[in-house]
């Protein structure tokens, strides 16, 4: 009987221990959080399953990468890179690739590369295409952006016919241009389909052109998709970025994800993208949609 007794008491032991270790192990859920990975545009080309893992490990939950080309990214199939997020807890959201304005010479080949385009982001389970610049052209005249405008609203028509969004990011030069009254960024928010176009508000570059993002938001409520959230540095290390207000207006922006890119550092890389995590992940003010 006390042998009995002393197998089923190591037993609960062992048991209880295994339990203990096992759940002070899990991380507790966090935000809804993505990183753009130029952020670690250094390291990913090296070994792109271990950035992938690294990325996971900090508790981001989607990723937007910055490295489509001819049809794969980083140089894997598009369903293989969704099988590397996926295996590692995450998913690919969007992406940001480009293709120039074309001319009567290459309309139908550059509509033709978006065509591989948009398949290739159906393929890796992308829910978004974003455009994240443009070329000297759209900055030269009210025409010329006019041009681009409607170069957007064509492609958008192409992502939706696959089931996907098209948007454009900003930098600062998109509120520093101005033709007479009219600032060239409020000019692509006027003259775009809400439907075939929608914009990635770049935080920081808004902010860095002399803008409010938050002006945006309530001139332009709804257009604003999807955020890149970033600072100088890491995020929350300047002191320049308003974060709880701009969070204030989420909801009439239109947010539905937000997106963390770091652009400068005062870490290495990965220790730059861990603390932007951890910044927005502890400040209460910061809800994430699922």
């Amino acid at each position: 009987m006390k042998k009995r007794t002393l197998i089923t008491v190591v037993m609960l032991f062992a048991v209880s221990a295994f339990v203990l270790v096992n759940f002070s192990s899990c991380k507790p859920a966090g935000k809804n959080i993505g990183l753009q990975l130029y952020s670690i545009r250094d390291s990913i080309n090296n070994d792109v399953p271990a950035a992938i893992a690294k990325v996971a490990d900090m508790g981001y939950t989607f990723v937007e990468p910055a490295g489509y080309r001819d049809g794969k990214f980083y140089g894997m199939d598009p369903v293989e890179f969704k099988a590397l997020c996926e295996e590692n807890g995450m998913h690919v959201l969007s992406s940001h690739t480009s293709r120039n304005l074309p001319d009567s010479t290459n309309y139908e080949e550059t509509m033709a590369w978006w065509d591989q385009c948009i398949d290739a982001h159906v393929a890796a389970g992308a829910k978004y295409i974003v455009q994240p610049s443009m070329g000297r052209s759209a900055y030269e005249s009210i025409e010329n952006i006019g041009k681009w405008c409607a170069y957007f609203n064509e492609v958008g028509a192409k992502c939706n016919a696959k089931g996907i969004r098209f948007g454009y990011h900003n930098h600062a030069n998109e509120f520093t241009t101005v033709f007479g009254d009219t600032i060239l960024y409020d000019f692509m928010l006027q003259n775009t389909d809400p439907e075939k176009v929608m914009f990635q508000l770049d935080l920081y570059w808004c902010v860095e052109g002399g803008k409010n993002p938050v002006d945006y938001f309530n001139k332009y409520p709804g257009r604003f998709e999807l955020w890149h959230i970033k600072d100088k540095e890491e995020i929350g290390a300047s002191g320049m970025m308003d974060f709880e207000a701009i969070w204030a207006a989420r909801d009439i922006s239109g947010m539905k994800y937000g997106i963390v890119e770091v652009e400068k550092y005062n870490f290495d890389q990965f220790t730059s993208c861990a603390k932007s995590y951890e910044f927005l992940n502890n400040a209460e003010y910061v809800v994430m949609p699922l």
